[in-house]
């Protein structure tokens, strides 16, 4: 949806925030709470008797990167509708303001929206009659200072009556929030992160060691983007707040299957050090070790708040089940593959942070695969294969930047990547994958050119359903997949005989048959042995975000469906043996399971479309 409005400038500048909001051409999406806020419609109403403070002023005095603030307000006049925003950073510079309707790239205005806001009766449910509440946030170190204001009006006609003390993190610069991820070979990990540090100022590097061993540095690279990387609003506008610098290290000759222990550092020019806190990870085993190795991956999970603010279409729970969940089993989890619509952010660029310090436990642990979604990359005119707007403005400059992957290109984001005896191939459907294109190309490539002796368990991953699911919309199309999804890969991976194809984008869990052609070529649910014949497609888009209805068209080859919120736990128990399990992220308990049980010539055996030539020569 898309609301056109006249432009108009109003200055508000009161002691600890100054505003510049110009009324723009703004997108407002569905999936982002922000976007409900009308703030550039905001007018200035402040008012003597109306009063907000937010306790401690200074955060982080022991280090901490997550603190909980108290907000007490009173106002003269209080409704239902009333409600506080979080603003970071807390002084707006009118000089930096961006209006959309600028027809050259000239020097923006700066209007943002808030970080996060709550309703001010959220836990005072007398504030009607006492004009008087109080409120307590959970902010994260993101690099700037915070202030607090109070609005009337509600959400779409916002009235500033009060601003609060503007309050910090002792140090907002910090190194935080580390992201791994696999690297180009087997024996790298790669260590993301991000602060306030830029190169001029301080020299970013990773110290890290083998468990037992000594100490030894890694240099790290910066990278950032600024809001001209963005491809509209509100990226471009209301949503943009600057990312900070990103860190990408790459710890390499690493010991297979070996505990390792690191922190981020950053020499300042001063010749001191700042330092993050110690954390451990587990490398990789060599590919084709037989070894204990569990997968998870799941789509579609985005950010969740645990103060109750941002609460919008049921998001909270989901998301922050299957986060605690997962931190939950971590010590029994190898790598994690979150398979596209990461944040939605939707434009909101200060969301990013917000989930990278949700997942933070998790990715700083095991390697955090992430898949390009609608969410990060469809933008018009951009080059995605989409030509809708469901990424803000964003067209995948953040995801590309925030998280690593060894992509060759990390715009085109697809990849190939080795777990032990998994080899993984994760698709991009936000560009173009069918026969003849670039992407079409890697695909075949990557099933061509794993060993199955060494790695037999084949996976496909992808966010749009390229396969089969029986989501209401796909029903409503005929197809039961994403339009002309599996036309050109279906053959691709019965040649290859790939084991199991997994999606997001539909917000539920279903498994399908092995199936070939739209037929089930396995009569068997929940044990499989010998030559499985087909490829198991599994739709595990259940991660967090609003649910999605199935079609009441009963399609034959689904096994298993369940509207709820949930993840996909693959252990490989050798090369022979491998468990699937679908849990449900509000208890972590299994509701649907099969193994799989073969020896190396059952992934060698003719199947359809997947038979060696043969010659009757002697």
């Amino acid at each position: 949806m898309k609301s056109f409005c006249i432009s108009i400038q109003v200055l508000i500048i009161v002691p600890s925030l100054l505003i510049c909001l110009v009324l723009a051409d703004a997108h407002v999406i569905g999936e982002q709470p922000l976007a409900k806020i009308d703030v550039l419609s905001t007018i200035l109403a402040l008012r003597d008797d109306a009063s907000i403070n937010a306790d401690p002023v200074v955060l982080g005095l022991k280090g901490e990167d997550i603190e909980r603030v108290t907000v007490q307000l009173q106002s003269p006049n209080p409704s239902a509708d009333d409600w506080v925003g979080v603003f970071s950073p807390a002084k707006f510079n009118s000089s930096n303001c961006y209006s959309a309707e600028d027809t050259k790239d000239l020097q923006p205005y700066i209007c943002s929206a808030p970080i996060k806001y709550n309703y001010a009766n959220y836990s005072s449910s007398d504030y009607t009659k006492t004009g008087k509440a109080s409120l307590i946030f959970q902010l994260i170190n993101q690099r700037a200072d915070f202030a607090f204001a109070l609005f009337a009006g509600g959400l779409s006609s916002p009235k500033l009556i009060a601003v609060s003390n503007s309050i910090s993190f002792a140090n907002p610069k910090a190194p935080l929030y580390p992201r791994l991820a696999t690297g180009k070979s087997w024996d790298e990990m790669t260590v993301t992160w991000t602060s306030g540090y830029n190169i001029d100022e301080a020299v970013p590097f990773v110290e890290w060691a083998r468990l037992g061993s000594r100490m030894t540095r890694s240099p790290a690279g910066t990278l950032t983007f600024n809001r001209k990387s963005m491809c509209g609003a509100p990226a471009r506008t209301v949503g943009w707040r600057d990312p900070g610098f990103i860190h990408t290290s790459f710890l390499k000759d690493l010991w297979a299957n070996s505990v390792y222990i690191y922190r981020l550092g950053h020499l300042l020019s001063s010749g001191s050090y700042v330092w993050s806190k110690y954390y451990k990870f587990k490398s990789s085993p060599y590919p084709g070790q037989d070894s204990l190795q569990r997968v998870i991956i799941f789509g579609d999970m985005g950010k969740a708040e645990r103060d109750g603010s941002n609460e919008y279409n049921n998001y909270q729970p989901g998301s922050l089940n299957t986060t605690d969940q997962l931190i939950k089993d971590l010590k029994n989890i190898d790598i994690v593959f979150h398979i596209g619509d990461i944040v939605y952010a939707n434009g909101y660029i200060s969301q990013w942070d917000q989930f990278t310090s949700q997942v933070e436990p998790i990715a700083s642990t095991v390697p955090y695969m992430i898949g390009s979604g609608n969410h990060e990359r469809d933008w018009p005119n951009s080059g995605s294969f989409y030509d809708g707007t469901d990424s803000g403005g964003e067209c995948g400059v953040p995801a590309e930047t925030m998280f690593y992957t060894p992509a060759e290109n990390r715009a085109k984001f697809w990849y190939s990547t080795d777990y032990g005896m998994f080899h993984f191939c994760i698709a991009d459907t936000e560009h173009d994958w069918r026969e003849g294109t670039e992407q079409y190309s890697f695909i075949e490539k990557c099933l061509a050119s794993v060993d199955r002796q060494k790695q037999p368990w084949l996976i496909f991953a992808a966010h749009r359903v390229l396969g089969y699911s029986s989501d209401y919309y796909y029903g409503l199309e005929g197809s039961f997949e994403e339009p002309m999804g599996r036309e050109s890969l279906q053959k691709l991976w019965q040649k290859y005989k790939v084991d199991m194809a997994f999606y997001g984008h539909v917000h539920n869990y279903e498994r399908t048959c092995p199936i070939y052609q739209n037929q089930c070529v396995n009569s068997e649910k929940s044990h499989y042995s010998g030559v499985v014949n087909g490829t198991i497609h599994v739709v595990a888009g259940g991660g967090g975000s609003h649910l999605s209805t199935f079609s009441q068209v009963n399609t034959s080859w689904s096994l298993y469906k369940d509207y709820d919120y949930g993840f996909v736990k693959l252990t490989a128990y050798n090369h022979s043996s491998l468990l699937f399990e679908y849990k449900k992220s509000r208890d972590g308990k299994v509701y649907d399971s099969f193994t799989i049980s073969r020896d190396y010539r059952d992934v060698l055996a003719c199947v359809h479309d997947g038979c060696e030539p043969t010659t009757l020569a002697s």
